[in-house]
């Protein structure tokens, strides 16, 4: 007996030699620095670069996966939720005005390799986020032909893997529909191009005088600029970025210089759209891990339906409906539903029984779905 007992000490002392390096190969500590406007966003930065660099071999050895970009920024975005064991060794104030955070971190591979099976099946089955994006800017009072925050914008998620649809020609589409290229027009051509994220917002650049610097005379402006970020169909804000105050000039001797202006944009422009694309990509990779929300507007119906389709709705099933509300006005229903889905896929379900029986879908789109009342 003792002899027996003294063999299984044996194997699993062995069995834990064995797996010990297993396991701690999967680990990789590093020592790395972030920065941003803010202590979150310095912090934030600093777990991406914590997983760039722990994880670096394990998300290198998949770029020759489809869409590679786009799910390795998703993954980054999510890397608070990856990297979960870290110390703040120091943070403060930076140059230039920012901040700056600096960890110790332990990044798992496995951890990244889940994530990135996640991300990618979820894109399978979702496809490449579409993104329109209208800036208009001001240079001295004066509104600009083009915006070159815009332009920014669109090459930096177009290289991300997004299916960006350019501002400057959905302009051309609207002013000749309507005569009209406003914000409102945009969204709603937007809306019909089945666009999941719109962003809007206003650049300015004004006349700050001549500044000599190492001899040589520049044109100083100033600016500011303002974007909001929020889905297309349902108006819900995802985001919204502003830089108050920043300053830039080029070489000339004449207070007013337009093209001063411009760079004084462009330059403000990577600061803003690095804010920008981090928003996007944050509020993206929470719509395809958590779930996002879905709202189902059923015409011509009552309260004793409202409650009916909501809860069918939830018995879809808990693994992709994590949540229904719904309220009623004027014979109008509106179901609110957090979803590992998009719209479409939803309208899958609600084109079957027991939904067939209430109501019909008349329009479809990512995150809004639009019905009436069987007979109504």
């Amino acid at each position: 007996m003792k002899t027996v007992y003294w063999r299984n000490a044996v194997a699993m002392v062995a069995l834990v030699w064995v797996c010990a390096p297993a396991i701690a190969s999967d680990i990789v500590e590093v020592t790395v620095t972030g920065e941003g406007i803010t202590k979150d966003g310095a912090k934030n930065d600093a777990l991406r670069r914590a997983l760039e660099q722990g994880g670096g071999v394990e998300i290198s050895s998949r770029s020759q996966v489809d869409n590679f970009e786009l799910i390795r920024d998703t993954v980054y975005a999510r890397a608070e939720g990856i990297v979960t064991d870290y110390q703040i060794l120091e943070q403060g104030d930076a140059a230039g005005g920012v901040k700056y955070c600096k960890i110790k971190a332990k990044v798992s591979k496995s951890a990244i390799a889940t994530t990135w099976g996640e991300v990618q099946n979820v894109l399978d089955q979702v496809g490449r986020p579409g993104v329109a994006i209208y800036i208009t800017e001001r240079i001295d009072g004066a509104l600009q032909d083009s915006s070159i925050l815009e332009s920014q914008l669109e090459n930096k998620l177009l290289a991300a893997g997004f299916n960006v649809y350019a501002g400057q020609q959905l302009r051309l589409i609207a002013t000749k529909e309507s005569q009209s290229a406003s914000a409102a027009k945009i969204q709603a051509i937007a809306k019909d191009y089945g666009t999941q994220i719109f962003i809007v917002g206003t650049a300015q650049a004004n006349a700050a005088g001549v500044r000599e610097v190492a001899g040589t005379d520049l044109a100083m402006y100033n600016g500011d600029a303002a974007i909001k970020m929020f889905y297309t169909d349902t108006a819900q804000l995802l985001a919204s970025e502003s830089l108050p105050n920043w300053r830039g000039g080029a070489r000339g001797f004449h207070t007013i210089s337009p093209q001063a202006g411009k760079k004084a944009l462009s330059g403000a422009g990577e600061e803003l759209m690095t804010m920008c694309y981090n928003s996007v990509m944050k509020h993206w990779a929470t719509r395809i891990s958590a779930g996002g929300e879905i709202t189902l507007e059923v015409e011509g119906v009552k309260i004793t339906d409202t409650i009916k389709i909501k809860k069918a709705i939830k018995a879809i099933g808990r693994d992709k409906i994590k949540n229904v509300n719904s309220s009623f006005t004027k014979g109008i229903a509106t179901i609110r539903i957090k979803a590992k889905m998009t719209g479409e896929e939803l309208s899958e379900y609600l084109v079957e029984e027991p939904f067939a029986s209430m109501f019909e879908i008349v329009d479809v789109k990512t995150n809004r779905i639009q019905a009436k009342k069987i007979g109504g």
